[in-house]
């Protein structure tokens, strides 16, 4: 239950178009569903401003394909992260019309997008970290958030940086993905006053040691306004990017 819902339960309860006893059902089965194996959380939307989105990681393809249909009956639409071609597949028979980006492992359906709004830029050092950075822009977009796209800016050749600063500065917050040594979000922290979400990826090799190069560099830095997530977790960056977006275009 988002909180558009919430709140016209309760008018309708004040108007008198709704029965109190009507009302106190429709919340008492609101909070979750219990499939058995999972508890599926409908009130979610209510303080992320999505509903529970689906981890696929883990999780058979029966079992996410029963979550997530869970969640788009009684939410409208619904977002899967770390997809599997197998999981893809249960998708689609359960939920008609699911669309999927298999480079980011994101499944979705959202037949009534909701009006994107503010700005959101997300950046990635090399074309290697674009899945990543797709995982965070997609899920900012689902969130309701404009999404600007820059790809493959990354610290080799500073001069295709060079002519986005303006556009990077007008964003509200920003996610930077990169692997490697993962230093440019530190550039960027240097450029820009809005918050930065760092994302270091498991792209590289050797010493790298599979992202924690990159993670123990993001956390390191000395630019102010860098907040760092986990390795590959676009998610969270787009998620906590459009979070700050909502919040940045928010009436006061």
């Amino acid at each position: 239950m988002e909180n558009g819902e919430m709140r016209k339960l309760l008018e309708g309860v004040a108007a008198g178009t709704l029965a109190v006893d009507a009302a106190a059902r429709q919340l008492e089965t609101a909070p979750f569903t219990d499939l058995g194996f999972a508890n599926v959380d409908h009130h979610r939307a209510m303080r992320d401003g999505l509903p529970e989105v689906v981890l696929a990681l883990g999780k058979t393809p029966g079992q996410v394909a029963a979550i997530a249909a869970e969640v788009f009956a009684a939410a409208g639409r619904v977002l899967v992260t770390r997809v599997e071609p197998p999981h893809l597949d249960a998708l689609q028979a359960a939920i008609p019309g699911v669309q999927c980006d298999i480079h980011a492992r994101l499944a979705w359906h959202d037949p009534h997008p909701r009006p994107r709004e503010g700005n959101v830029a997300v950046v990635s050092a090399g074309t290697s970290d674009i899945p990543v950075a797709e995982e965070a822009a997609l899920t900012a977009e689902m969130m309701g958030a404009n999404v600007h796209r820059h790809f493959d800016v990354g610290v080799a050749g500073l001069h295709r940086l060079a002519g986005r600063i303006d556009g990077l500065r007008a964003a509200n917050a920003l996610v930077v993905v990169a692997g490697m040594e993962g230093a440019l979000p530190s550039v960027i922290g240097g450029l820009v006053a809005n918050p930065v979400i760092a994302c270091p990826t498991s792209v590289g090799y050797g010493a790298s040691f599979g992202g924690l190069a990159a993670l123990l560099g993001m956390l390191n830095s000395c630019a102010t306004g860098v907040t760092v997530v986990n390795i590959d977790n676009g998610f969270g960056a787009g998620f906590m990017a459009a979070t700050i977006n909502r919040l940045a275009v928010a009436p006061r």
